[in-house]
C-alpha cells in the first residue's frame, strides 16, 4: 500500500432542496466542512453533452476515515469542491482494514 499524502483542501457539500414559493423547490448545495485529501486521476473520456462535448474524468480521492453516520463521512451523491472544480462522489469504501482512510470514487465533468 502506498503512503497517503493529504495535500489538497476540499469542501464537502451535500445536496439541499429549498422551497421556491410556488409549490416546487430549487436544488442547491450546502457545505458541510473542509476535508484534506489526496486526488489521483483515473480514466477520462469525451462524450456528447446537450449542447457541447463534455470531458468526463474519473478520480480516486482519499480522505481520513470517519465512522458511518458521521456528517463528515463522504457519501454518494455528495460532492467535493476545489475552488471552481467540482467532483461528484459516486462510491465510498474503506481504503485499509482499520478504516483509517476512505477512498471516494468521483467524476468531474467539464465542457470541452
Amino acid at each position: 500500500m502506498t503512503q497517503v499524502r493529504l495535500s489538497r483542501r476540499l469542501v464537502l457539500e451535500t445536496p439541499d432542496r429549498v422551497p421556491d414559493g410556488a409549490g416546487g423547490y430549487v436544488e442547491g448545495w450546502t457545505p458541510l466542512g473542509e476535508i484534506w485529501a489526496q486526488i489521483a486521476a483515473r480514466t477520462g473520456r469525451e462524450k456528447q453533452g446537450e449542447a457541447v462535448p463534455v470531458s468526463n474524468v474519473g478520480y480516486r480521492i482519499t480522505v481520513r476515515g470517519a465512522p458511518v453516520g458521521n456528517s463528515m463521512r463522504p457519501q454518494p451523491d455528495q460532492r467535493f469542491r476545489d475552488g471552481a472544480r467540482l467532483y461528484r462522489i459516486l462510491a465510498v469504501t474503506e481504503r485499509d482494514p482499520d478504516g483509517r482512510y476512505l477512498t471516494c470514487f468521483a467524476e468531474e465533468e467539464v465542457a470541452a
